[in-house]
């Protein structure tokens, strides 16, 4: 079969001709890198250099573009005649460690079957080791509050505001910790010997270590360990090290701005000296500094490099030119007119170039009057009113298109959804916290089959009822019926007699007569009926029989989708091992219910949204979600200089808490204290204050580069607006101020 003729841009095709060596890839927004990546993959399968053990490694960054970098790599090679899934592997960062540690576990110093603790669990964790440190230590953080606090406000601070920021602390700590492969036992050690006052070390150590205790205790690892485990595997065994390099001759790491340390340390142990590695990113999409250990400088340095083959992708087909000479205005302005020259790197080259028009993605007509400045001071309430009104209005002139209103964080957003819901507007807010657990899919669907793979269980039909009528849980009247009828089942003596009833065997006619008016009696004729379809569908290959099942248990879309992702995944394994029966791919969603897949593609809010299934419908989004989205139309709100500050003396910053003196970024000064105790190097000594101060410069860079995103989130039209913040004394954002000089200026020529 011949390949479907593909059409490349000169700067694509200068990709394409990539054979071996590094290449790093500095990628604008909407110019297709994930598209390129994935063709670059299919085409150095296709060209016959991979021996039969070995795949191209494509790394990324989060678990909704694993499935569509194999979608496009699949579909590229069914078109050339190959089969699909072999020859090429897809993982997120946290999936290939995963790899790399099941493979020798014993190098990590775990057993073989050792646990990931999901995010949930860790957290709740860290809550409750948080209530336990400042119910013993009351006082602890005394000298950080500020003089003249009421006595009321002392009283709410000490009972919500200091459990919030503790976890913040510890949170970040434990993180910046492991990712310098720091154990409890070290630090310990060092704090022991020395002799400087670093109070925010004591406590977040404590924690650090009551935390470890707790993963200890359970027999297992969080995600970051796992990240630092498999590093630590690779260093300990050089020979694990070429069997990964021989099995993965050529690497693919997608989204490289927001790579770590440890990420780049793992993929330069598997690539080696002389291997093959592709970076591919958007240093001016770097938004995760704050949450992460990423570092945008990494990918930065590595286009440097000289023995890296540097290439851009310059062309967008994405947006209007009105747009991208808005988003490249942004740049230029960053980069020579930014008041704090410490600012002016924060945005890079190259710039943003428009299609032609015989490419296969022409940009949208240009439509200059589709841009909106809404220079109007509003209170956040009035913002709230003008932009719901306004996308009302859109709504009713634009009902075939995408829109999307775009908040700095979810708060805004629920007060957003709220007004539009009051107006009637229909709205989509699965990008905020609303999506479905792919935990409780997986875990309802692996119940199934535990029963189906014994089918003699009364135990085990039981539960699979609970499943089955899980809805009923938030069902005053309906949950004590359910809950009656399942312990019935559990009581059953033989299944069959239930299930499969012969005359004088029936076991529901040996139940009280009274049940059999009853809607207990109902549930339980229903549930028969589900189930013997379920055991009829058992000769079904697994994929279709766990949509048989899906279909009797979900009603939601997303639900479907992630019972159909499962499916699909379920076959894939069972292809690669087919010794697998029922029993041991009931193992395997099992572990994915328990969020341990989490990184192979699975997580409760990363199933592939797709805007364009929502024309006609509002999007509520953070501008972080958002990231590697587009609509036809964008609203940004909230840009004063309170979301995006520009380090003048007004500004207010996010992770200053208005209780702390002086100002302090008290996450900041925690890190600060830990490179003092760990770092070597005599210029690090800790002095209070000045790790604050440069956390406001780099989160001013990464609020630029948020603005960024959010304007290039946009095809056709975008209408950007501020407002005054809670108190009433924000302003304009100083960027936007510039933007809108700009446009403006343009409209005068």
């Amino acid at each position: 079969m011949e390949a479907k003729k593909i059409v490349l841009r000169p700067s694509q095709e200068r990709i394409m001709a990539y054979s071996s060596g590094k290449m790093g890839i500095a990628a604008v927004p909407g110019s297709g890198k994930t598209w390129t990546l994935s063709m670059l993959a299919s085409k150095i399968i296709l060209s016959g250099v991979l021996g039969m053990d070995q795949e191209v490694l494509v790394v990324t960054l989060v678990n909704s573009a694993v499935d569509n970098f194999s979608q496009r790599i699949s579909e590229r090679l069914k078109e050339s005649g190959l089969l699909p899934g072999i020859s090429y592997r897809v993982r997120t960062l946290h999936g290939l460690a995963h790899d790399i540690v099941r493979e020798r576990p014993d190098l990590a110093g775990l057993s073989n079957d050792f646990n990931i603790i999901d995010e949930r669990e860790a957290n709740s964790i860290k809550t409750n080791i948080a209530e336990t440190f400042l119910h013993v230590h009351p006082e602890y953080f005394c000298r950080y509050l500020k003089d003249d606090l009421s006595d009321y406000q002392r009283e709410k601070i000490h009972r919500v505001d200091l459990l919030k920021l503790t976890n913040v602390i510890t949170n970040n700590f434990i993180r910046s910790a492991k990712d310098k492969q720091l154990s409890p036992q070290a630090l310990r050690s060092a704090l022991e010997n020395n002799r400087s006052s670093l109070p925010l070390i004591e406590m977040s150590l404590q924690l650090y270590e009551d935390y470890q205790q707790a993963l200890n205790y359970r027999g297992g690892v969080d995600f970051d360990d796992l990240i630092r485990l498999a590093l630590q595997c690779l260093r300990y065994d050089p020979e694990l090290v070429i069997n990964f390099q021989n099995r993965w001759p050529y690497i693919l790491e997608d989204e490289a701005q927001d790579s770590s340390h440890l990420q780049q340390e793992i993929l330069s142990l598997l690539t080696g000296e002389n291997g093959n590695w592709v970076r591919v990113g958007d240093p001016n999409q770097a938004i995760y500094e704050t949450f992460t250990t990423a570092d945008p400088r990494l990918l930065r340095d590595f286009l440097n490099r000289a023995d890296v083959i540097s290439e851009d992708l310059p062309e967008s087909g994405r947006s209007t030119r009105s747009i991208i000479s808005l988003a490249n205005y942004l740049i230029d302005w960053t980069r020579a007119e930014h008041f704090s020259k410490s600012i002016r790197g924060a945005l890079s080259l190259p710039h943003i170039k428009s299609t032609s028009k015989s490419d296969p993605q022409p940009n949208p007509d240009d439509c200059p009057e589709a841009i909106h400045f809404i220079e109007q001071k509003l209170s956040p309430g009035e913002e709230i009113n003008f932009v719901v009104n306004d996308v009302q209005q859109w709504l009713t002139d634009h009902p075939d298109e995408t829109v999307a209103i775009l908040v700095p964080r979810n708060t805004r957003g629920f007060e957003v959804v709220d007004m539009l819901k009051q107006k009637g507007i229909e709205v989509i807010d699965n990008l905020l916290n609303s999506a479905t657990s792919t935990r409780l899919s997986a875990g309802a669907i692996a119940n199934i089959l535990r029963y189906l793979s014994d089918p003699q269980s009364a135990a085990k039909l039981a539960t699979a009822f609970r499943v089955w009528r899980r809805a009923d849980r938030s069902d005053a009247e309906a949950k004590p019926v359910a809950e009656k009828a399942s312990k019935l089942i559990k009581k059953c003596r033989r299944v069959e007699d239930y299930l499969w009833p012969s005359e004088g065997t029936n076991w529901l006619s040996s139940l009280d007569i009274e049940a059999e008016n009853s809607l207990i009696y109902k549930y339980l004729v229903d549930f028969r009926e589900v189930i013997q379809r379920w055991q009829k569908g058992i000769s079904l290959p697994i994929d279709q029989l766990i949509l048989t099942i899906a279909q009797d248990l979900f009603l939601d879309p997303t639900e479907l989708a992630m019972a159909h992702k499962l499916a699909v995944t379920l076959r894939q394994m069972q292809n690669s091992h087919p010794d697998w029966q029922l029993p041991e791919l009931g193992e395997e969603l099992k572990v994915i219910a328990k969020n341990e897949r989490r990184f192979l593609g699975f997580s409760e809010d990363e199933t592939g949204f797709n805007p364009d299934k929502y024309k006609g419908q509002v999007v509520v989004a953070t501008m972080h979600k958002a990231k590697g989205l587009e609509w036809d139309k964008i609203y940004l709100m909230a840009v004063n200089n309170y979301n995006f500050p520009s380090g003048n003396e007004y500004d207010d910053y996010y992770s200053e808490k208005w209780f702390i003196k002086n100002e302090l970024n008290m996450e900041a000064e925690a890190l600060a204290q830990l490179n003092t105790l760990v770092s070597p190097d005599s210029h690090d000594i800790y002095k209070e204050g000045d790790a604050s101060l440069k956390a406001r410069l780099e989160y001013i860079r990464e609020r630029l580069r948020l603005l960024y995103v959010g304007i290039t989130r946009a095809r056709k039209a975008l209408t950007i607006t501020w407002n005054t913040g809670r108190r009433g004394d924000s302003v304009e954002a100083i960027p936007l101020v510039a933007l809108r000089t700009y446009w403006k200026g343009l409209g005068d020529k």
